[in-house]
C-alpha cells in the first residue's frame, strides 16, 4: 500500500512539475524571446504607423546609423536625428517591448520638432542590435549608460533628458538608479512596472490554462532566465532603483493600462526620492497617453524641462 501511495505521489509531483515547465517555457517565449511588430500589427496603431512613417520620411544626411559596444561585447545600433538648428540638447528616447527604436518616432518627432537632438536607441535583441533575448531593463540599463558616454564624446556640453516607455521607462528608472554625469537632467517614465517579478506574475494570472500556482511558475522562469540569459528576474527592481535616484523624473500612465497596472506608476512615484512628477492621463490604455491627451502630456513634460533648465 505504502509503495503504491508513494507510485501516486511521484506521478502527481511530475505531473505537476511537467505542466510547471511547460508553462514556464511557454511564459518564457512569451515574454523573453525577441519578436518584432508585423506591418499589421503597426497598421493597426495609429502612433506605430505615425511614428514609422516620420523617420521615413527623413532624407538620409538628417539621420545616422551610430553604434557603440555594449560590456558584454554586443554591437548596439542607434538613429542619431540631428537637430536642425546647432543644438546641446539631447533626448534618448528609449522604446518597449515587441518594438524597436524607430517606434519612437511619435515622440522623437516632438522633442525633433523643438530644436533638440534625438537619439533612437535599438535595445538588445531588437531592430539593429544584437542579441538574443528581452533583458527588461536589467543590462539594458548599462547599454544606456553608454548611450549617453558617446552623447558626451561627441558634445562635452550636452544636456541629455531620458524618456522611455513601458520596458523602456522601466530602463530609465533603472537607469537613473546608477550613478549619472551631471549632463543628464531628466528622466520621463511612460508606463513602467514596478518589478519584473510582479510584472511576469501579473501576465501570469492572465493566462489562460495556467493550472499551478504563481509561485512555482515564477521559480521555473526565473531558473530559466537565469540559465539562459544570465540574470536574475529579482534583481529587475524598479522601485529600488528610483530610491535611489537623483534625476528628475515625470511618472505617466494611462488609467485603462491593461497591460502594466497603473497603481505600479503611483507606487513609483511614492517610492521615488528624486524630485519628481506625476500625470495620470485619464482613458488612456497602454502608453497611449501622448496620442489620447497630447496637449496634457506635453505640458507636464515641457514643465519638467523648465524647472530642471533643460
Amino acid at each position: 500500500m505504502s509503495k503504491k501511495r508513494n507510485f501516486v505521489l511521484f506521478g502527481l509531483v511530475s505531473a505537476v512539475l511537467g505542466s510547471g515547465a511547460a508553462a514556464a517555457s511557454y511564459l518564457y517565449d512569451l515574454s523573453v524571446v525577441p519578436k518584432q511588430k508585423t506591418q499589421e500589427d503597426i497598421d493597426k496603431n495609429p502612433m506605430d504607423a505615425e511614428s514609422v512613417k516620420w523617420l521615413k520620411s527623413l532624407d538620409s544626411d538628417k539621420k545616422e546609423d551610430v553604434f557603440v559596444e555594449s560590456i558584454d561585447e554586443l554591437r548596439l545600433h542607434a538613429t542619431f536625428v540631428k537637430a536642425d538648428t546647432d543644438s546641446h540638447q539631447y533626448a534618448i528616447c528609449i522604446h518597449g517591448v515587441k518594438s524597436d527604436g524607430e517606434f519612437m518616432g511619435y515622440y522623437a518627432k516632438h522633442y525633433h520638432e523643438k530644436g533638440i537632438n534625438v537619439l533612437l536607441p535599438d535595445l538588445r535583441g531588437f531592430g539593429k542590435s544584437e542579441g538574443n533575448y528581452i533583458g527588461y531593463g536589467y543590462y539594458d540599463r548599462l547599454d544606456i549608460l553608454e548611450w549617453i558616454y558617446w552623447i558626451i564624446r561627441h558634445d562635452d556640453k550636452a544636456k541629455i533628458l531620458l524618456h522611455g516607455t513601458s520596458m523602456g521607462a522601466a530602463t530609465t528608472l533603472l537607469t537613473t538608479g546608477e550613478h549619472l554625469p551631471e549632463q543628464v537632467i531628466m528622466a520621463i517614465a511612460d508606463s513602467s512596472y514596478t518589478t519584473l517579478c510582479e510584472e511576469f506574475g501579473d501576465v501570469y494570472k492572465k493566462l489562460k490554462g495556467g493550472i499551478i500556482p504563481l509561485s512555482v511558475a515564477l521559480f521555473l522562469i526565473r531558473v530559466m532566465v537565469q540559465l539562459k540569459c544570465g540574470y536574475d528576474i529579482r534583481k529587475v527592481d524598479v522601485l529600488e532603483a528610483v530610491s535611489k535616484s537623483k534625476t528628475p523624473t515625470l511618472f505617466i500612465h494611462g488609467d485603462e493600462d491593461k497591460v502594466i497596472d497603473p497603481q505600479m506608476c503611483a507606487r513609483l512615484y511614492e517610492k521615488c526620492a528624486s524630485p519628481k512628477q506625476y500625470c495620470l492621463i485619464l482613458g488612456a490604455d497602454h502608453v497611449q497617453g501622448a496620442y489620447i491627451d497630447p496637449e496634457k502630456y506635453w505640458k507636464k513634460v515641457h514643465s519638467l524641462m523648465e524647472k530642471t533648465d533643460f
